[in-house]
């Protein structure tokens, strides 16, 4: 398994900078003085580059939600019990979720993944059924997983991924649900980035002052513990990670050898997106950073990736409902692209 890893590494290369600027060109062509729409410019620079399509079609858009429960919850780091995991499952399911309503208004589907909740669900739900374990162990006693495991992880997003170009899917978005994994998610940080773990924990479903101190002495004893190498960034996701936020690495690493650009939800989502990189350095290229979440450790994770959020909206719901409205402002930077008149075609004269 890991060396089919290593050969679909091997195919995410830099985006090339010659259709940057041939997209920019473009743009510099349309009715406005250059630069005058700012990000949205970026946007679809980017996405025609990632694409090496000269006018590329609108994209068909996907958010996929992945979902796991954690172990780490035992040691009382979450302000809600377990269950809410799957009981959010359900109300995915059944299109009452946050990221239900906003991925309806940009005009995304929303697939759910089950990788690890504590939960047997009905075989006939319309939910991608690829259970690795029941959950994550208690990291801040054992390992979260097996290496096996967080490889399994893994390759469900890169199958996810896969599975999604075949059906036509032009830009992917990935959400999380899985209570406790803020815990984790601060962990992965605090060992990427090297900051120290107060800097990347936050208040998570909204814990009190004395939880928030507790979280940040679990995550210490935990690395502790375990003293992972982050250059070993399977290790590392084995450890403390949870399955959910490697199925989010995956489908960074399938969207990036695929070429297709990845919206970047906020904290649980970036903190996938930095054993991705840890793997594939070139997938920043295929990041698009949709928000800065109100969680502390999220600028971290993003300084360290070299991204910049389109919007601070103070969001931190998780889900990929930041990464929708994300996909949103992309898909407004490409309609300005394909469909903003030239000066030549409008009859307008240029910049003397």
């Amino acid at each position: 398994m890991e060396r089919a890893l290593t050969e679909l590494i091997d195919r995410i290369v830099p985006v090339d900078a010659t259709w940057l600027a041939k997209a920019q060109a473009r743009l510099d062509s349309l009715t406005k003085p250059p630069g005058s729409l700012g990000r949205l410019e970026e946007l679809a620079a980017r996405y025609v580059a990632i694409r090496e399509e000269e006018l590329p079609a609108l994209p068909r858009k996907r958010v996929v939600v992945f979902a796991a429960d954690h172990g780490v919850v035992a040691e009382g780091v979450s302000a809600y019990p377990q269950e809410v995991t799957y009981q959010m499952v359900y109300n995915f399911l059944r299109g009452g979720a946050g990221i239900n309503v906003l991925a309806r208004q940009v005009g995304a589907e929303v697939e759910v993944v089950d990788l690890g909740v504590n939960h047997d669900f009905e075989p006939e739900l319309p939910l991608v059924h690829r259970k690795v374990a029941y959950g994550t162990r208690n990291f801040a006693r054992e390992p979260a997983m097996s290496r096996e495991e967080a490889l399994k992880a893994l390759w469900v997003g890169i199958e996810r991924a896969k599975e999604a170009v075949a059906a036509g899917v032009g830009v992917l978005a990935a959400g999380d649900m899985g209570i406790g994994n803020t815990t984790a998610a601060a962990a992965l940080g605090a060992i990427f980035t090297g900051r120290p773990v107060g800097a990347l924990t936050g208040r998570g479903t909204g814990i009190d002052d004395q939880t928030l101190r507790h979280k940040v002495a679990v995550i210490n004893r935990a690395l502790s513990l375990h003293r992972v190498d982050p250059h070993d960034p399977v290790g590392t996701l084995a450890a403390v990670g949870g399955l959910e936020i490697g199925g989010i690495a995956g489908l960074i690493l399938g969207a990036a050898a695929a070429r297709r650009p990845l919206v970047l939800d906020g904290f649980i989502a970036t903190a996938g997106a930095l054993v991705a990189a840890r793997l594939a350095p070139a997938v920043t290229d295929y990041l698009i950073a949709a928000h800065r979440s109100a969680e502390p450790g999220h600028q971290v994770m993003l300084d360290a990736l070299r991204l910049q959020p389109l919007l601070v909206f103070g969001m931190r719901l998780g889900e990929g409902t930041g990464a929708a409205l994300g996909m949103g402002l992309l898909e407004a930077g490409l309609r300005i692209y394909r469909e903003m008149a030239t000066f030549a075609e409008a009859g307008v004269s240029e910049k003397a």
